[in-house]
């Protein structure tokens, strides 16, 4: 997706950056360190940890859990090696397949092997891949483009309805398509505009500013548009029973996902004022009327569709299902090829598979039973709970990876939520808040250039001071917390 995409070669530079970073003496030390924890963590007596009623399985499982966050928290290696590691070490050391020195561990539940290895292809993984599926469709018949000239055209010249554009187009392309790879493509359209713009000109920086703040809070919107939606999502439906529907989702996050847009314009507009009467945009591309073309354009829309009402119909359809009707529709006529397997963006979605795993490994062993009952979370307030969940969740992702985050306090948070609606202070609509309240926190957690890729493709175009994205990144973050959190008490 990433390489067909419009801005493709502003994503290779983030990427090849990023890897320079990778793979120092630090990040072995870093990985030695989280190693020899674990070990010690797996291996210490297991009363110890004045834990009643743990054994050596669970204790193993924390051994795990303690290195991933220390993994992901570190970034010692890419998120979604952390993720493929921990599966493997799980594979090996708690699944009723795992090696003998490890088995028969009196009155333990170990995890079925199957269990572990279905977090690759997790339902919810399933929803993800339609959606790049899809995007590479709209890529491949250059509709992606097509679609943004003639979205932005209604915005007229005007630099403030032009911000507008901006950040409301880049803020659709984000609830559909990678954010990563709907911020390079606006990029590229806004580059040529912005070089035109004089050094240090505030136009220039409110400009540049929308593309992240648009994909960032455009995510929010759809499950499928940032993994810690489809984290939090797959936690809800799959462990604990809920049923919230892709229609459903949209219906309640699309008019939050506004009023934040909105809150960013007008942030946008107070902070960098512009200058310029008129800004004119040149974006070049036309429809081609083709079969591939219309096979796309039908295919988006009936998907759309079924995933927004398929429920309301009453069709018996859930939303991982809808998203394979791309995948088939494609497939079957030659959109989709096997060299476009490529473009799917499977890092993210091993990453996700390993927030899965994380979470049945604590409630199959029954893991997350144990510190129920050891820890009285059903007596702790909920609200301070959430706004604790909220601000750790906020704090960490802007400075790892969004996925690792999510996938790191979903499950523990779920738990905890867990604990306390079966001890009566918190009620099933309070259990979503609390998980979906992770996801959001996430999406607006975007002070730096390494807090989200928009950030960093935006600002290594040399077009945004740093001081910029911090000042903007932390308004819009405080405001993203204090408008979702209400707004989630009113919707759930």
């Amino acid at each position: 997706m990433f390489k067909t995409f419009h801005g493709a070669h502003l994503v290779h530079s983030y990427h090849k950056k990023k890897s320079k970073t990778r793979f120092k003496f630090s990040s072995y030390l870093r990985m030695i360190i989280a190693t020899i924890l674990a070990f010690v963590i797996a291996f210490l007596p297991t009363d110890t940890f004045g834990i009643e009623g743990l054994n050596a399985v669970q204790q193993r499982v924390i051994a795990i859990f303690v290195f991933a966050a220390i993994m992901w928290l570190t970034e010692a290696i890419p998120s979604w090696c952390t993720s493929v590691l921990i599966i493997v070490v799980m594979l090996f050391t708690i699944s009723d397949k795992g090696l003998t020195p490890f088995m028969g561990v009196e009155d333990a539940i170990y995890v079925p092997y199957k269990n572990i290895m279905h977090c690759f292809a997790d339902p919810t993984i399933l929803l993800f891949i339609g959606g790049f599926v899809l995007a590479i469709g709209l890529t491949k018949t250059k509709l992606d483009v097509v679609l943004a000239k003639n979205l932005l055209a209604p915005f007229g010249t005007k630099p403030a309805t032009v911000l507008l554009g901006f950040i409301v187009v880049t803020a659709v392309f984000s609830a559909f398509v990678s954010n990563t790879a709907t911020a390079a493509m606006m990029l590229a359209f806004l580059a040529p505009v912005l070089r035109a713009m004089p050094e240090g000109s505030k136009d220039r920086t409110a400009l540049a500013l929308a593309i992240p703040i648009g994909a960032n809070i455009g995510g929010i919107a759809t499950p499928i548009g940032t993994p810690p939606n489809t984290i939090v999502l797959g936690y809800l439906n799959e462990n604990l029973g809920l049923s919230i529907s892709f229609g459903e989702w949209m219906l309640k996050m699309v008019p939050l996902v506004a009023v934040l847009l909105i809150a960013g314009w007008i942030l946008l507009r107070i902070m960098f004022p512009f200058t310029q009467k008129e800004i004119k945009l040149d974006i070049t591309g036309h429809f081609h009327s083709n079969h591939q073309s219309w096979i796309v354009i039908v295919t988006f829309i009936v998907t759309i569709f079924l995933w927004c009402f398929a429920d309301l119909l009453n069709l018996g359809l859930n939303s991982n299902i809808v998203a394979l009707l791309p995948v088939a529709v494609f497939a079957a006529t030659g959109v989709f090829t096997k060299h476009d397997l490529e473009e799917i963006n499977w890092s993210v979605l091993w990453m996700v598979a390993g927030g899965f795993a994380l979470g049945v490994a604590l409630n199959t062993t029954k893991l997350s039973e144990v510190l129920v009952n050891s820890i009285p979370f059903d007596q702790w307030s909920p609200l301070l709970v959430m706004i604790i969940s909220g601000l750790v969740c906020y704090g960490f992702s802007n400075f790892i990876s969004h996925s690792a985050a999510a996938s790191l306090l979903t499950p523990v948070l779920g738990v905890v939520a867990g604990a306390m609606v079966a001890g009566g202070t918190l009620t099933q609509g309070g259990l979503s808040q609390m998980l979906i309240g992770v996801a959001i926190a996430a999406s607006v957690s975007m002070i730096l250039p390494i807090s989200t890729p928009p950030n960093a493709i935006a600002h290594s175009t040399g077009f945004i001071q740093q001081k910029d994205m911090i000042k903007v990144g932390l308004i819009i973050g405080l405001l993203g917390l204090v408008i979702g959190y209400c707004w989630m008490f009113l919707v759930f």
